[in-house]
């Protein structure tokens, strides 16, 4: 394997709900950068995705490390729980924090329940900042704080209003949080995937995504997971240190505002 520049090596990062998909690429080319990753993941058939991207890291020429740990970041405790599983693991910094764990639910508005609010925004809004929260005492200037949003924070999607409202709620954490925490060099930003090649991408409906296909200016087509990861690592690295409240679009054009 031919790794990318070392642009990370001495990093320490944590991947929220990386088992598979964009979490997962991203973990793996944060290591091929040279970074440790603390990954999470939240249901036991996980454990062993996990336990393949270790492997995967372990084999690479660079010494970089991955752990993981099944945690809830909706959850305090959870949060701090991974938090520990990192600086036990790598020492008591942390460099780079991405909140990726997200869930959606196709739901007609009339249809949504209390329980369905509740589980979405736990999940996408409230976790991000539990987890960033739990962070920030051991955060090494200047960190990186990167939120994985969506073209749906912009884009009305019918069935779709807890997921996209959520995102529009994290990208104004985003913003909130690198106001507040730049003082240090700390930046905060988010990237916004359109329709990525990727399990979630599975569970959306035909009838919105493949319009949003042939739509996109890109050659017409998905995105691919290794760019997502690509802008991650830019986010991460250090010629990105004078941007932060910022959502990058990656959607091939398909959105472009």
């Amino acid at each position: 394997m031919v790794l990318p520049p070392q642009t990370l090596e001495g990093k320490n990062a944590i991947v929220t709900g990386a088992s598979r998909g964009i979490g997962a690429t991203i973990a793996i080319d944060l290591a091929q950068r040279g970074a440790n990753v603390c990954v999470t993941y939240t249901s036991e058939s996980s454990k062993t995705k996990c336990q393949t991207l270790a492997s995967q890291v372990s084999k690479m020429s660079n010494g970089a490390k991955l752990v993981h740990i099944r945690a809830d970041a909706s959850d305090q405790g959870s949060a701090v729980r991974v938090v520990e599983k990192s600086t036990t693991a790598f020492g008591d910094h942390i460099d780079i924090l991405v909140n990726n764990a997200a869930i959606e639910i196709d739901r007609a508005i009339t249809e949504t329940t209390k329980e369905d609010f509740d589980k979405v925004f736990h999940t996408n809004v409230l976790g991000p900042l539990l987890m960033t929260k739990a962070v920030i005492p051991h955060l090494r200037a200047p960190g990186r704080i990167i939120n994985i949003s969506s073209v749906g924070a912009r884009v009305g999607y019918a069935k779709l209003a807890l997921y996209s409202s959520s995102k529009s709620a994290l990208e104004g954490l985003t913003r909130s949080f690198a106001a507040e925490l730049g003082h240090d060099g700390t930046t905060v930003n988010a990237i916004a995937p359109g329709p990525v090649e990727s399990d979630m991408l599975d569970q959306i409906p035909d009838e919105i995504k493949i319009p949003q296909r042939d739509a996109t200016a890109v050659q017409k087509r998905f995105g691919e997971a290794q760019e997502i990861a690509n802008a991650v690592a830019y986010l991460a690295g250090p010629d990105s240190s004078w941007v932060s409240g910022q959502v990058l679009n990656l959607s091939g054009g398909w959105t472009m505002y």
